[in-house]
Formats: C-alpha cells, structure tokens, sequence
C-alpha cells in the first residue's frame, strides 16, 4: 500500500489566484477628485449667472424691485404708496345655459396709494372730494395705472385680506412688518 503523503507543492499563484476587488481608494485618485471639484464649482457658477440675470430681464417679473422701477410715477409710488402689478380681466356668466367665460388677462404696472396720501390726487385734481368721501367710508384706498401727468386711469380699490398670502404660511418664512401690511 502506497501512502498518500500530507505534503501538496506550492501551487502556481498567478495561475489558480482570484482576484481582489480594487479598493474605493483607487477609484478615487487626486486627479479624478479635482475633476469632480473643478464640474461642481462650474455648475454652480453658471447656475448663479442664470438666476442672477432673471431679474434684468424685463418679460421675467421676478422681484420687487423690478416691478418698482417699471410703474409710471415709480418715485412717488415707493414714497407713499406701493407698486404692483394690475390684471385686468372681464368675466361673462350665461344664465341659460349657465357657463363662465373669461377674457384673457393684461397684466400692466401700478401703484396702491396709503390713505394718507390721497391729497396728491386732489392736488392734481386727479380725484373730486366726493370720490375721495366714497372711497374712505367704505375704508378702501386708490391705485391707479398709468402715469398721474396725463389722463391715469384711478379706482377706489378694496384690500381684500380674505384671501391671504399662502407664501407666509411656509415654514421657516418671515411674517410681513406691520407698517407696510395696512394701506
């Protein structure tokens, strides 16, 4: 009987090795981390740039500030009252058969008056005292559109606090000041 002996050769390594998994290390060299910095920091300037100029652009109404400077008056605007932005919009209700159609809305720029600050109308005699009587018993304010040296087009406004600002009502959001709430 022969005997197996316990003793097995070295095996060839090259031939029967499996391989390692290449470690995160080496993926991620200083060369490929800097290419990733150098398309992250572009990105992120280049979206700056984008949003940046939407402000500049006059058919992109997205500040404040931009609509302050395109309403006729704008100086005497910001000074006593405030700018916005006015729609106008017809709506026609049938009865029979009951249907709602609506027109398509313009959207112009104007100014909201403090009631405070009506005696600039009448000095102009932009407004007669009886419009002005009317309009403060039913606590309301002027806005008008167009510019207040030739022919603006003036209504007694009412604020209309129903409604809300669903904007504030988001967490994390500042509250209105209270001096600029009230007209």
């Amino acid at each position: 009987m022969k005997r197996k002996s316990r003793f097995t050769p070295p095996r060839d390594r090259d031939a029967f090795s499996t391989s390692k998994p290449a470690s995160a290390g080496s993926i991620f060299t200083p060369i490929v981390l800097f290419a990733f910095a150098a398309i992250f920091i572009l990105g992120v300037g280049v979206g700056i740039a984008f949003s940046s100029t939407a402000t500049f652009n006059p058919e992109n109404v997205a500040s404040r500030e931009v609509i302050d400077r395109s309403v006729p008056n704008a100086e005497l605007c910001v000074q006593y009252g405030a700018s916005s932005i006015v729609t106008d919009m017809r709506v026609f209700v049938t009865l029979n058969p009951f249907n709602v159609f609506v027109t398509q809305p313009t959207m112009r720029p104007g100014c909201v008056l403090r009631q405070n600050n009506w005696s600039i109308l009448e000095q102009k005699n932009l407004v007669t005292s009886d419009q002005v009587r009317d309009c403060k018993r039913r606590m309301n304010t002027f806005g008008f559109t167009g510019d207040l040296n030739s022919k603006p087009e003036i209504e007694c406004i009412y604020q209309n606090e129903a409604a809300g600002n669903l904007f504030l009502n988001q967490p994390g959001s500042v509250g209105p000041k209270s001096e600029t709430n009230n007209f």
